[in-house]
Parts: C-alpha cells; sequence; structure tokens
C-alpha cells in the first residue's frame, strides 16, 4: 500500500479488516554453459514450487496508529540432482545437493502517524540505492528500520537502516546480499531519499546511501513525458567510505533511455557508461536503476559503455487481451579493470602466482538478447494466472566477467486467495 493512499486518520475499526494474500509460483530454470563454468558443470537445472504468503493488519485508531505485517514462505523441489544444482531456486548443501525443502517466516512492526509510516523488523525495501530482489522463487528481505512519508504533497520521502539480509534461497535472516566486490556480511546500509512526481510531464528522485566501510553513493534521476515520447535518465556517483573493505572506488554509472509508444507498440532506445577503474557496485538483487541492468548481465564493468534496443508489443489491442511480447539486445565494449586498485577486491592478490589477478581484463566485450513472452488471464475462474516464457542468451570475451550461457525461464503465478 503506497503512502499516498493512506488517509490521513486511521479507521477506528481498521484491525476488523486485515488483508492477506497467497502466491503459488512455480518455477523452471534452466542455464546451458556455452563455455567452461567455474562450477565444472555443462548446465543447471531445477524445478520448484514456491507458496509466499502475507499477512498487513490494519492500524489500531487514535493518532498514532499500530500494526504488523507478517509474510511466510515455503519452497518444495520438484527436481534439481546433484549434478545440475545451484540455479539459486533452492538451498545447496555442501555435498552440491538442492535441499529438498527450505522454508522461512518473518514480521515486521509499523506506526503510522498521519501520512508517514515507520516499519521495524524483517521486510522488502524498494529503493533505487538498496532494492531487495525478486527473482527467483522466494523474494529477499532485509531487516531493520524504514520511514516512508508523503507529508508533502507530490513527494514520496524515505529513509532507512537494515543490518540483516535474507538471501532468495536461504532460510535465515543472517545472511549476506554480495555485490561484485561489496558484501553486506558484517556490515549494514543506510539510506535516505525522496520521489517527486508534481503534476506535469517531468518527475524525478535523488537518493544517498552508506554501506558501512565499504562506500557511499548518490542517486539522481530524471524523467520526462511527452507522448509518444519517454526520457529516462539516470546516474550514481559511488566513493569508497571509511575502512574501504572493498578498496578505492571512484565511480560515475549513468545512463539514458528514450522509449517511443505508436499504439500497442514500443521501441526503447539505451545508452549507458560506467566512468571509473571498478565496477558499479551495488549490493541487494535490483539495486541497480540503470537502462542496461537486464536480465543476466548489468552492464557495469569498469569503464563499459553499452547500447540497447528493445522492442514491446501488447497483443491486446490485437485482439488477445493479456499477452505481451518484449525483446531486446544490449551490447558492451571498452571494459578495462586492469587499472582497479591493487589489493582491493576488484583487483586481489593471487598467493598461487604470486601477483595481483583484476576481475576483468582489457578490452573486454560482450553482448545479451532477451525474449520474453508474458500471458495474464484477465477474466473467469483463472483470473490473474500469470504464464512467463524467457530466453536470455549471453555471449562475451574473457576480458569481462559473464558466463557463456542461454537461459530459459518458465514461471507460472497463480494467487491461491480466492481459490480456498
Amino acid at each position: 500500500m503506497g503512502m499516498a493512499d493512506v488517509e490521513a486518520e486511521p479507521a477506528a475499526d481498521a484491525l476488523a479488516d486485515p488483508s492477506w494474500s497467497l502466491l503459488g509460483r512455480n518455477y523452471f530454470l534452466h542455464n546451458d554453459f556455452r563455455s567452461d563454468s567455474s562450477s565444472g558443470q555443462n548446465y543447471r537445472q531445477e524445478w520448484a514450487q514456491g507458496f509466499i504468503g502475507e499477512f498487513r493488519s490494519g492500524y489500531t485508531p487514535g493518532a498514532i496508529g499500530l500494526g504488523t505485517d507478517v509474510h511466510g514462505f515455503l519452497g518444495i523441489k520438484l527436481d534439481g540432482g546433484r549434478g545440475h544444482a545451484g540455479t539459486g531456486l533452492l538451498p545447496r548443501g555442501d555435498d552440491g545437493r538442492s535441499a529438498d525443502d527450505f522454508s522461512s517466516a518473518g514480521a515486521s512492526l509499523k506506526l503510522r502517524m498521519g501520512r508517514s509510516q515507520l516499519r521495524y523488523g524483517e521486510m522488502t525495501v524498494e529503493t533505487p540505492v538498496f532494492d531487495t530482489g525478486d527473482k527467483r522463487l522466494q523474494p529477499e528481505y532485509a531487516t531493520g528500520f524504514l520511514l516512508d512519508s508523503a507529508e508533502v504533497e507530490d513527494l514520496h520521502t524515505q529513509a532507512g537502516h537494515f543490518t540483516s539480509f535474507k538471501n532468495q534461497d536461504s532460510s535465515s535472516g543472517h545472511g549476506d546480499f554480495s555485490g561484485y566486490g561489496a558484501t553486506t556480511s558484517g556490515s549494514s546500509i543506510s539510506l535516505a531519499g525522496v520521489d517527486f512526481a508534481p503534476p506535469g510531464r517531468f518527475s524525478g528522485a535523488l537518493y544517498g546511501a552508506q554501506l558501512d566501510d565499504t562506500w557511499r553513493q548518490g542517486y539522481l534521476n530524471l524523467r520526462l513525458q511527452q507522448s509518444p515520447l519517454l526520457l529516462d535518465a539516470n546516474l550514481y556517483r559511488t566513493r569508497d567510505q571509511g575502512a574501504a573493505n572493498a578498496g578505492a572506488i571512484d565511480t560515475l554509472a549513468y545512463s539514458l533511455s528514450v522509449k517511443y509508444l505508436a499504439g500497442a507498440q514500443a521501441v526503447t532506445l539505451a545508452y549507458q557508461h560506467i566512468d571509473g577503474d571498478t565496477p558499479f557496485d551495488f549490493v541487494g538483487g535490483d539495486s541497480i536503476y540503470l537502462a542496461n541492468s537486464v536480465k543476466y548481465a548489468d552492464f557495469n564493468g569498469p569503464n563499459e559503455r553499452s547500447c540497447q534496443v528493445r522492442y514491446d508489443l501488447d497483443m491486446a489491442m490485437l485482439g488477445i487481451p493479456g499477452l505481451t511480447f518484449m525483446t531486446r539486445y544490449v551490447s558492451g565494449r571498452d571494459i578495462d579493470g586492469t587499472s582497479a586498485p591493487a589489493g582491493g577486491a576488484y583487483n586481489p592478490f593471487d598467493p598461487v602466482t604470486g601477483r595481483f589477478v583484476p576481475q576483468q581484463g582489457r578490452d573486454g566485450k560482450h553482448w545479451e538478447r532477451d525474449i520474453d513472452l508474458h500471458y495474464q488471464v484477465m477474466s473467469g475462474v483463472a483470473k490473474d494466472l500469470s504464464i512467463k516464457l524467457s530466453h536470455v542468451s549471453h555471449r562475451g570475451n574473457s576480458a569481462q566477467a559473464g558466463d557463456d550461457i542461454d537461459r530459459l525461464y518458465l514461471i507460472l503465478e497463480y494467487p491461491l486467495k480466492d481459490w480456498l
């Protein structure tokens, strides 16, 4: 529930009308490695069934309302042998086998005053500097404080501090989110920012974050919508902080995309540049709002330049409501990680060879092609059943960090509340 939808005074019977949901998610994921994989596997393939339940209370009456949010998850393996485990759908044991099942639960306490809400506990987070992902069977979660406020018209303010993290394939809330060199292990992340959407064609956002003893990061977004065009510009500035656990960092990352709408179709062009000798780093599965961060690659290598062309088709206007198609191609080049600071996380010392080995070499280049077909049932007994079929191909030379891979997703999601 967005803060703009919250009334100034909680209803007296708010707790008498709680809301809940139960989502079934059936997920098949196949990774076919087209080059030697560091895991030694030719392919990884798992199939699993997940159930995601949420309960949200209302608020107690009064100037300050009190409530709770609770969530629970159960994942069940349907297929995934020892030789091809490790897709991220299921936990993987020391013996290399994926777990037959796993589960987790969490809760947060919430306080509301006017159009502001303060939450403490385990939750999902969605900001451009820290965004828990939802790309596999289980969503990611973070534990801490989050303040949402819409007291000022057309402004949405957020501030938070998080100290514990639950990965997509874990039952524990004491794990960590890992980036390219950064990690939340033994650390915490703080953030603050504002989204502004005044009446008219312009909107934007301004955020800042600090991953303790690693980096400080600023973010700026500007959007202009002038039919049939949508312009979206994103910029990140990242510099090392405190003990600089990931080494020296001084990176400017930016992207610009232009989307042209023509009835049922849309064409998007995007350019992205990473200006710095280390990758643009982030923690949390979706904490990168750059235009060319796509399904497999983020195109965020040191000094990398990348371009994207994308095509979307909404088949509702062609007589098939609920069916959409998307394809895109992204190409990146000029990657050069050889100047990353020696001894840092992006250019560590290798005791076997006795030299520093950067994560990425010189003249790195790669490309990715994505194809999505998505259908959502619009009415009837199966209303809101969602089926998504996706194919990803990624290829590159040895100077960039990604695998040569073909990936196939088949995801079925179905709300179960009305069926129970």
